[in-house]
């Protein structure tokens, strides 16, 4: 099985991609589209950027998509950014 016909998915990447599924509706919002088109195509300092997002409690990443605070961590701030930006484009074509 593949998503969107990409490479198959390694063992971690299967692992990042389920710990994606947050049930929290907002942040589904951004990461079930990041993860279904761009996830498995990024680069790997980006996948590692995503995977280390991921080790952040719910609200915390809620506050950094609605910019109410911002990660220690750059690199998440700025994939955060990059997310947010291409769904919010994507949502509007």
């Amino acid at each position: 099985m593949t998503i969107n016909n990409q490479l198959e998915p390694t063992n971690e990447q299967r692992r990042i991609i389920y710990q994606a599924r947050r049930g929290l509706k907002e942040l589904d919002f951004y990461f079930e589209p990041y993860i279904k088109e761009l996830y498995l195509t990024a680069e790997a300092a980006e996948q590692e950027s995503f995977a280390q997002m991921l080790t952040h409690e719910d609200p915390d990443l809620l506050d950094y998509f609605t910019n109410q605070s911002r990660p220690e961590d750059e690199a998440i701030w700025e994939l955060v950014n990059k997310i947010k930006t291409w769904r919010h484009s994507k949502s509007l074509s």
